[in-house]
């Protein structure tokens, strides 16, 4: 039973990593209603992130090929270091920051309070709203080139916000970018950049917690590494899509069912139907 919920796990991970709407509150959510899970945990929430985020590095594998050589040839002098691709590397740095400090330092809360389905569910509701009205007043005239430091600590401030389960990595760093002016492309283009350091150095983080400790997890490594890989599968096809509906789409939908679900959420909390 253990196993074939980690494969469901894995899938939700994967549907659901790359659009705003917080892959970590929906593994939190489904592990609620599952026999066996309860809460996956922090612990398989960061590792199986890395097969998502192992898919945004397949799809932006040109982009990040560039970014990183002329990074380093910038550091040499044998490029420009206003190059753009050597600049975006520097953005990527600056904007990763602000989430390494914060979750270490609140690196417990994490793992225990912020779990809560009432936060999970109040979470939902107010960024997918937050989300909807950045959405709506963005004036979306910014491109990746007119980036620069201030923005980019702006934006890894609003990727740290994802340490809540029910925010969204890939939400709060669109609605930050959307609020500052950038196209919905190329806000979701440098949320996903941003996110690829983050995510690995917590993945792997969590990895090594696990070697180490693995009996106080809720799955073996074996069916995590299982889930891991079923998250890179779908996130690769999910991501694909996802950046071929915002530059013809709005996130309504996603707000509208961000809503929804921290409404009923709540209903059932309330009910007792389910436990926080």
């Amino acid at each position: 039973m253990h196993f074939f919920e980690a494969v469901l796990l894995g899938f939700v991970q994967g549907l659901t990593e790359f659009l705003p709407v917080s892959s970590s509150a929906h593994l939190r959510i489904v592990g609620a209603f599952l026999p066996e899970a309860g809460d996956p945990g922090a612990a398989f929430t960061a590792i199986t992130q890395i097969g998502t985020e192992t898919a945004v590095v397949v799809f932006f594998w040109r982009d990040i090929v560039r970014i990183i050589g002329h990074w380093f040839r910038s550091l040499t002098g044998r490029i420009p270091r206003n190059d753009p691709d050597a600049r975006m590397g520097w953005l990527i740095i600056v904007g990763t920051i602000p989430i390494v400090v914060l979750g270490l330092l609140f690196q417990d809360a994490i793992e225990t309070t912020l779990r809560s389905l009432w936060i999970v569910a109040g979470t939902l509701i107010v960024f997918g709203v937050v989300l909807g009205i950045a959405d709506m007043i963005g004036a979306q005239r910014r491109k990746l080139d007119d980036l620069t430091v201030g923005h980019g600590i702006l934006y890894g401030l609003a990727q740290s916000l994802a340490l809540i389960p029910g925010v969204s990595r890939s939400g709060g760093t669109i609605t930050a970018g959307l609020l500052m002016g950038y196209t919905r492309a190329a806000a979701a283009r440098y949320a996903f950049l941003l996110a690829i350091p983050a995510v690995f150095g917590s993945g792997l983080y969590e990895l090594a917690k696990v070697i180490r400790t693995p009996a106080h997890e809720a799955f073996s490594m074996g069916e995590t590494l299982v889930a891991t890989v079923v998250a890179f599968g779908v996130g690769l096809a999910v991501i694909a899509f996802f950046m071929k509906w915002i530059s013809k789409h709005s996130f309504l939908p996603f707000v509208v069912y961000r809503v929804a679900l921290g409404t009923v959420l709540i209903v059932l909390l309330s009910t007792g139907a389910i436990t926080a």
